[in-house]
């Protein structure tokens, strides 16, 4: 016999919908009807592309989050934010120094930044957001290529800041510049070209095509990975 389901009542975009309490953002409003095109994406908190802002019920605090890591709880009310705008600085980065000055030039607004943390406190991957503007506000790329190595561009940090700065495309200039003219150059990369040139996938990448999804995602899950 199958157990019945506990339900907890959200608040979607201002509707009340009754939802499996099991259920994170993302299933519940599937559950709830919602045909999601936009702010879905990878379902395993890599993407970014559901970020949700969200109160619970008796907290007065705004808390953002990825919509497919969070489970919801009775009483939240929650909307969805499936891009955050911002204008990004257009640039060729074979033309650019891995500097302070190429960073006054492209990204002046990090220099209004308050200390305030807020950013930090906003990001679902636990970034030290502020901590890497302060390193670019220094010219230190290499340090905030390091410190934002895992941003996934949700928009987050962006939508908090006080001072309205978009810190995650600094970081992805920071990034760009360090992996361009900073990072160490490393032979097994040239290996690892070289091997793909000269064909040494083909074959496992034609039996990767030719697999059906169940196989495909059994194989995925199954894999052996590495932590950085």
């Amino acid at each position: 016999m199958k157990m019945k389901e506990n339900m907890v009542t959200v608040y979607i975009m201002g509707e009340a919908y009754d939802v499996p309490d099991s259920s994170t953002i993302i299933t519940a409003m599937e559950y709830a009807g919602f045909q999601l095109t936009t702010g879905i994406g990878c379902r395993e908190g890599f993407c970014g592309a559901c970020a949700t802002i969200y109160r619970e019920k008796g907290d007065y605090k705004l808390k953002g989050a990825l919509a497919c890591q969070t489970v919801v709880t009775d009483g939240m009310t929650l909307a969805q934010i499936p891009f955050m705008p911002s204008e990004k600085p257009i640039y060729n980065l074979q033309e650019i120094t891995a500097d302070i000055n190429t960073v006054k030039e492209l990204f002046p607004t990090i220099f209004r930044c308050v200390s305030c943390n807020t950013c930090t406190k906003a990001c679902p991957q636990d970034i030290e957001v502020m901590d890497y503007i302060q390193a670019l506000k220094k010219g230190n790329i290499a340090e905030a290529a390091d410190i934002s190595f895992d941003c996934i561009r949700c928009g987050l940090c962006a939508l908090r800041c006080p001072a309205e700065i978009v810190q995650y495309n600094a970081a992805t200039l920071a990034r760009r510049l360090y992996g361009r003219y900073l990072a160490k150059k490393s032979p097994e990369v040239d290996e690892s070209i070289k091997e793909i040139e000269d064909g040494k996938y083909d074959k496992e990448l034609d039996d990767l095509t030719k697999m059906d999804r169940k196989t495909l995602s059994e194989k995925y899950y199954s894999r052996e990975t590495k932590l950085r």
